[in-house]
């Protein structure tokens, strides 16, 4: 019963990921609804898929402490780049995410997470979080990409393997 809902979910965004109308908000908002039932389903009682990692809760201050005891959903190992705003990094708009909200600090691309998906990459960047808003060539469609303010960063920060929590 339950990989049947899995399989109904994973269906039903990839014909939301395939849609001509992505970028619009009504998209976007439903994508988002869908992915919250997801995590309903991924959060049933028969299977629990959830941990939390306590020598990340130990090393973190008390105001995020909050927010990491929540616990993900699942810890992935990916190559991590950073990008800026210039074009030669972004299409024609290189302050404007996929989703058609504006760059700033925590935005991250990724093709294989769905838009709105939160992340934390804690060997990186201890308990800051990140969302999900943009999208890159296809051709890399197994990294995450992180938004820098200039390009001098992005490029300082280069091309890492870490672990990534997604929330």
């Amino acid at each position: 019963m339950k990989q049947k809902l899995y399989n109904k979910v994973n269906k039903l965004k990839k014909v939301i990921m395939k849609s001509a109308l992505l970028r619009k908000f009504a998209v976007v908002g439903l994508l988002a609804l869908v992915n919250v039932f997801h995590l309903a389903v991924a959060a049933a009682p028969s299977e629990p898929i959830l941990e939390t990692n306590e020598a990340v809760l130990a090393a973190s201050s008390v105001a995020a402490r909050s927010v990491l005891e929540a616990p993900y959903r699942k810890i992935i190992t990916v190559l991590v780049t950073g990008y800026s705003s210039t074009p030669d990094q972004t299409d024609t708009t290189p302050f404007i995410t996929a989703y058609n909200t504006e760059v700033r600090d925590g935005i991250v691309a990724a093709n294989f997470l769905p838009a709105g998906t939160k992340i934390r990459i804690p060997e990186l960047f201890d308990d800051k979080i990140f969302v999900v808003e943009d999208r890159m060539h296809e051709r890399f469609s197994d990294r995450i990409d992180i938004w820098f303010a200039d390009r001098e960063s992005a490029e300082n920060f280069g091309v890492k393997t870490a672990k990534v929590q997604i929330l």
